[in-house]
């Protein structure tokens, strides 16, 4: 089972004591600095939790699927995740 943003911010409120607008905001300040950072190519790090970064994707040929005609697929960015120790340990553990 998953937890959607909704749940994520009452999870939050309900162990921080904060009201759910007040980390609904914090959380969207931390997602604007990760996209402001990471659009930029810079790496954000939460030691021992996890790091993400953009990712540098070459030009390649690929194959239209339906008529097997060669494409040409342009080069672009992707975004890499990295769990840290902590949070591999916590997996590990369950």
């Amino acid at each position: 089972m998953a937890m959607n943003r909704s749940e994520l911010v009452a999870a939050v409120a309900a162990k921080t004591e904060n009201s759910q607008v007040a980390v609904n905001g914090v959380l969207d300040a931390v997602f604007e600095v990760f996209v402001d950072q990471i659009s930029k190519g810079e790496k954000v790090t939460i030691p021992g939790w996890l790091a993400v970064e953009r990712t540098d994707r070459a030009a390649r040929t690929g194959r239209n699927p339906q008529t097997g005609e060669a494409i040409q697929i342009p080069a672009g960015h992707s975004v890499k995740l990295t769990a840290g120790s902590k949070l591999k340990a916590a997996v590990a553990k369950k």
